[in-house]
């Protein structure tokens, strides 16, 4: 059993996801742009530009902060298309991304999981802190308060502000930080293997892989053990530590 103060949560692929996809997504808009494509080739591309792009953390941006963000984002989503051969086809280029930036800080490109709300009624049931770690940028607020979420959460980290992204130590050492707690005192619940599993793992914190099945996901080599793997949200229950009660004697 789990015994913790705070459950800390990974965002995307976690407690919420992308509304089709971001192929459908991206596709959708090029059209208006004179671009035609296919959604999945379109959604492949996408997750190759992504994974092999830097962390998505600016040390020190101070004021700069969303410009960088919106610059990174801008870096990605062009490699997507040129990847494929189709970025100098957009009439464009720099009113189709500000489109598709602006698109998802909307509940337009998201959707809830299903479990979500009700495992985070439950723990807020049990008086368990819930936090957040996440590598997005700044429209994860905008999100977060679309979506009905803006009030669950203690304390929020996200990668681009913090400066360092996960599986960096330094992330879940700030979400710490802010929650007061030491990293035994804490659980990280995430659907990436290496940056939220082995990430929080090699922090010092307790870890629950969340095996959701997500085709855009390559498999890893070794698999967490059964007993810190759950396929869903609600698995998280069931592996903590039930709350302490305290009972007084009764004077007659």
């Amino acid at each position: 059993m789990l015994n913790v103060n705070v459950v800390f949560f990974d965002a995307v692929g976690t407690l919420f996801r992308v509304r089709g996809s971001v192929g459908h997504i991206y596709s959708q808009i090029a059209a208006d742009y004179g671009v035609i494509t296919d959604a999945q080739v379109v959604n492949r591309s996408f997750y190759r530009a992504f994974k092999t792009a830097p962390p998505a953390a600016f040390p020190n941006a101070g004021d700069r902060l969303q410009k960088l963000e919106r610059a990174w984002w801008q870096a990605v989503v062009r490699h997507t298309f040129q990847g494929l051969g189709l970025l100098e086809q957009f009439r464009d280029f720099s009113g189709y991304f500000r489109e598709v930036f602006d698109i998802f800080a909307t509940q337009e490109a998201w959707e809830l999981y299903e479990d979500t709300m009700p495992v985070l009624e439950a723990l807020q049931e049990r008086e368990v802190e819930i936090a957040m770690i996440s590598n997005f940028d700044s429209r994860l607020y905008a999100v977060l308060e679309v979506l009905g979420l803006q009030d669950r959460f203690s304390s929020i980290a996200v990668s681009t502000a913090v400066g360092a992204a996960k599986p960096d130590a330094r992330v879940f050492r700030f979400a710490l930080e802010q929650q007061g707690v030491e990293a035994s005192q804490a659980l990280h619940v995430g659907d990436s293997q290496r940056q939220d599993y082995r990430g929080a793992k090699q922090a010092g914190l307790q870890a629950l892989w969340l095996g959701r099945n997500n085709p855009m996901i390559a498999p890893e080599a070794g698999l967490p053990p059964a007993a810190e793997t759950i396929s869903d949200l609600s698995g998280i229950l069931p592996r903590l530590a039930p709350p302490q009660t305290s009972t007084k004697l009764l004077s007659i």
